[in-house]
């Protein structure tokens, strides 16, 4: 052995890259393939699952009632049953409105919800007043507060007639407020 020569390593041509071997070459494109494959893959799913948690309940009109069967100028209470779909459930859920048919034959609805603390209020036939119980918030017939701590008047949902039908969307409006913050 001369001096020098016991450090020199043999090179092979076409076995070894500069960078590295081509074994390590493929692992890092195989490796950056699956990776773009899963991510294609879980993002949709994701999406799918997450999106009902993120979506806002929709809100359809219900049939409520007949308006030729409401009386004109005295609140009717209407009980009615709600399909609501919530992420992946679906409730029926019961509900109740007060409709006022005005002389005109449009139908002014109510909330049945008071704006002051979210209770349920009644209508006082023989005082001509709705009433709610639990803090003694009074309204006239249009909705206006009369007495009591309510910070506004009763909430007004969205009502329409078509085919000698009643229909109304249902909303929940944040109790408290001096303006009607839909929930």
């Amino acid at each position: 052995m001369s001096g020098g020569d016991e450090h020199k390593t043999e090179f092979v041509p076409g076995l070894s890259t500069p960078i590295g071997t081509r074994r390590t070459f493929f692992r890092w494109v195989t490796t950056l393939a699956a990776g773009m494959i899963g991510i294609g893959l879980a993002v949709p799913l994701i999406g799918y699952v997450i999106s009902p948690a993120l979506k806002r309940r929709e809100q359809q009109w219900v049939e409520v009632g007949r308006p030729g069967d409401l009386p004109v100028g005295i609140p009717t209470q209407l009980d009615y049953v709600q399909t609501v779909r919530d992420g992946w459930m679906e409730n029926r859920l019961h509900k109740a409105v007060w409709a006022i048919k005005q002389p005109e034959g449009q139908v002014v609805v109510f909330s049945p919800m008071c704006p002051h603390l979210g209770c349920g209020y009644r209508w006082e036939d023989g005082e001509h007043k709705f009433k709610c119980p639990c803090h003694g918030s009074v309204y006239d017939v249009e909705g206006k507060v009369l007495a009591g701590p309510a910070p506004r008047r009763l909430d007004v949902l969205p009502s329409k007639i078509e085919d000698g039908k009643l229909f109304v969307i249902y909303k929940e409006f944040k109790s408290g407020l001096r303006e009607a913050v839909e929930l």
